[in-house]
């Protein structure tokens, strides 16, 4: 048995935790799936799982296995693509990732363009509010927001965006315009972070005003709804109240103060091989968020 059919078989049982449904996914015998493991076991002389009569654990050494050999068949994968030809038609499936807000805003409309072009394509838009682990997730394309940690995924900048402080013209009327951040703690303010009734934001130079809002949310469109009807100042990213400030729902404020921009980058994991799907559509989403102004 050729090594990549054993590693094929290896990822199927891992990831199924069974070595029947490992064999269901690929069309083998279980018979057939349990003699690749232990070819496999035998050839790199480790247990990669161990079995007992109703569960099927993987050892420390087939956790190891595991991300290198789905790196591997990924990669083997786009090397028959790029054989196939540069312009290949793309056919499959993609999984993205995006935060949620930035996702439904900027990415969504993105995908229904991308499977529009392409009929031969699905995919699966995975929107979170946390850093994800394309590999270990089995995603193909990510967009982040801030700096990037040392790895080995391409990235390619398309934006930077701010952090800014906010409210309606009807609370800015009946208010006095905050001159300096400090002049915050004498606000009816909104917070999106969390149930801290003691939140700390943080401007240019290093300064931290800590406020105590009146109100404090759990997520960006509630602080939005709120600020919309007057209720008071919030601080968001730039991009989630770009729609307000166009049509002069909302204003920002002490803009001088604001801190160094976040970049925003399109993420993915492949390697040395252009797939085809992962190709277009990085593509067409990186001229899309470079050409939105809200982002640059």
């Amino acid at each position: 048995m050729g090594r990549l059919h054993l590693m094929t078989v290896f990822v199927a049982v891992a990831e199924e935790q069974s070595f029947a449904g490992g064999a269901r996914r690929l069309g083998l015998s279980p018979p057939a799936v349990t003699r690749a493991i232990a070819a496999l076991e035998d050839r790199l002389g480790v247990k990669l799982f161990t079995r007992t009569t109703r569960h099927v654990r993987m050892t420390d050494a087939g956790q190891r296995y595991l991300e290198d050999a789905r790196r591997i068949i990924n990669e083997m994968d786009e090397a028959d693509e790029a054989a196939a030809g540069i312009n290949a038609e793309p056919r499959g499936h993609l999984a993205v990732t995006a935060p949620v807000l930035f996702g439904r805003m900027f990415v969504i409309p993105g995908i229904v363009d991308y499977l529009q072009r392409y009929p031969d394509m699905d995919v699966s838009a995975v929107l979170l509010d946390r850093i994800v682990n394309l590999l270990e997730e089995g995603l193909d394309v990510g967009i982040r927001i801030g700096e990037l940690p040392d790895s080995s995924m391409r990235a390619i900048r398309v934006g930077t965006i701010r952090r800014v402080v906010c409210a309606s013209p009807i609370y800015l009327t009946n208010n006095s315009v905050p001159d300096k951040p400090t002049d915050l703690t004498r606000h009816l303010l909104v917070a999106a972070s969390g149930v801290s009734p003691v939140v700390d934001w943080k401007f240019a130079q290093g300064l931290v005003v800590r406020v105590k809002p009146r109100l404090t949310v759990t997520n960006n469109d509630a602080a939005i709804a709120a600020v919309l009807q007057g209720g008071g100042i919030t601080r968001l990213l730039s991009y989630q109240i770009a729609p307000y400030l166009a049509s002069g729902q909302l204003q920002t404020i002490l803009s001088e103060f604001e801190p160094e921009g976040l970049p925003v980058h399109v993420i993915h994991r492949e390697g040395r091989y252009a797939s085809a799907k992962v190709r277009t559509f990085v593509d067409l989403i990186v001229a899309r968020l470079r050409s939105d102004k809200s982002l640059n």
